[in-house]
């Protein structure tokens, strides 16, 4: 069996990947600054599959109330600011032509709400993920020892250092979510 060292340093490596996901997931979700990342969750259904819009046109930020996509085939503007309304994101945006605007509105208390209940259930994704990622190097060592690879003794001193990581990357998640949610609450 690989040594163990490599095997931690995958299940790091894989726990990271979790952490940057949920960053990203996250940076979608609005706080007081408009960002495009806004729009980049938002997939729409074009040339017989379903794209992110950063594919179908550009995304600008003219000034910080409003968002704008330039897209490039002008068939699918109708697509586009329908995956848009639809994105659960309570944005509104307007069609002219191949230029779809979409304006932001101020964010109400609920709306702030309905977006920590988001970054929440972003935090919930990642902290399966890393337990998944836990799960898989548990069974790697099980049957390490089952093959006689390992002794018993080290399958139980590498179980504790393999959830000491995956509550450190837990507790990773839970800042992450709280502190995105705590910008968000204080627009």
């Amino acid at each position: 069996m690989e040594d163990i060292k490599s095997i931690i340093t995958d299940l790091e490596r894989r726990m990271d990947g979790a952490i940057q996901n949920l960053k990203h997931s996250l940076a979608g979700l609005r706080t007081g600054r408009v960002s495009t990342a806004l729009l980049e969750p938002i997939r729409v259904e074009a040339y017989g599959d379903m794209m992110p819009i950063n594919q179908l046109g550009t995304v600008t930020s003219p000034d910080p109330k409003m968002l704008v996509v330039q897209v490039w085939d002008r068939a699918l503007a109708k697509d586009v600011e329908k995956a848009i309304m639809n994105a659960g994101l309570g944005l509104n945006p307007i069609t002219e032509g191949q230029v779809i605007r979409v304006p932001i509105p101020d964010l109400s208390e609920q709306r702030r709400k309905e977006l920590g209940k988001k970054a929440s259930e972003y935090g919930e994704s990642a902290k399966v993920s890393v337990r998944n990622v836990r799960r898989d190097v548990m069974d790697d060592l099980k049957k390490a020892e089952k093959g006689k690879e390992i002794s018993e003794d080290e399958l139980h001193s590498h179980s504790d250092e393999v959830q000491k990581i995956t509550d450190k990357y837990i507790k990773k998640v839970e800042e992450t979510v709280a502190d995105k949610t705590k910008d968000i609450m204080s627009i």
